[in-house]
């Protein structure tokens, strides 16, 4: 591992609105890896801002939904765009090795309702990825995997457990699917250490979800027994959200040395 090692996740929730907010972000915080969620961009269009201040950049996108990439101070290898052998036309996994560790990105389904066509797309896509991250664990004992699982684990990761009880995000398949990522030999990197309570990555835009803190936090990095000892901090950065014109979610950062 390398020293110091700074890792974020953010989910913007199109790129090409919030491209001003990421760059000002990157200068202000310097991770040395930077995983982005719902780019919402076509590989043609993604901003060459980045290359431009010295980024290594890999990227899958699509026009208008979706879309994954990373933006790294060092070199990305062996680049893996999508699940192996799960024919998907979403743009929703990005994978590439950063000196001595595997960085996954992911962009779960959202799942829109328990019970519908999507929520078993979910279900299944995550049950995909489990398949494939325990073969990438047994290539990669160095591996974080990163993005917005758009699943709140517990209770204590919702702003009301009782209004959002069975609840798309919370329900209890959702959750046990990703426990079965856990069982794999990953730890929640927030989890390794001691939090403040209420503390979410996600508020919705209407009804004042943000000042109310009214949020789940959905975000996550999660990281392998390699790398969890290794990890000396991680946070959600809540700052970014009180933008004008803000994605709906906030930077988590997790340290490394």
């Amino acid at each position: 591992m390398n020293p110091g090692l700074k890792l974020a996740t953010w989910n913007v929730n199109s790129l090409n609105v919030r491209l001003p907010q990421v760059l000002a972000w990157l200068e202000a915080e310097r991770p040395d890896v930077l995983a982005l969620q719902e780019t919402k961009l076509e590989d043609s269009r993604f901003p060459a801002a980045f290359a431009e201040l010295g980024y290594a950049c890999a990227f899958s996108g699509q026009k208008t939904y979706n879309g994954v990439a990373l933006v790294s101070r060092l070199p990305l290898e062996d680049v893996q765009i999508g699940i192996p052998d799960f024919g998907d036309p979403q743009r929703r996994v990005l994978a590439a090795t950063v000196g001595s560790v595997r960085v996954v990105c992911l962009y779960v389904p959202n799942g829109q309702a328990v019970g519908s066509e999507k929520y078993a797309y979910k279900l299944e896509w995550m049950a995909a990825a489990r398949d494939w991250l325990r073969a990438e664990l047994e290539s990669h004992p160095r591996l974080a995997v990163v993005g917005d699982f758009n699943v709140a684990p517990e209770d204590r990761d919702v702003h009301s457990p009782k209004r959002w009880a069975g609840q798309i995000l919370v329900s209890e398949s959702e959750r046990e699917a990703f426990r079965a990522l856990l069982d794999l030999g990953l730890r929640d990197a927030f989890r390794l250490h001691e939090q403040p309570e209420r503390v979410f990555s996600w508020w919705p835009y209407g009804r004042l979800g943000f000042p109310r803190n009214w949020g789940l936090r959905i975000d996550h990095i999660l990281v392998s027994e390699g790398l969890a000892g290794s990890c000396r901090g991680c946070a959600v950065d809540a700052g970014p959200r009180g933008h004008e014109r803000p994605s709906d979610h906030a930077p988590v950062v997790a340290t490394f040395g």
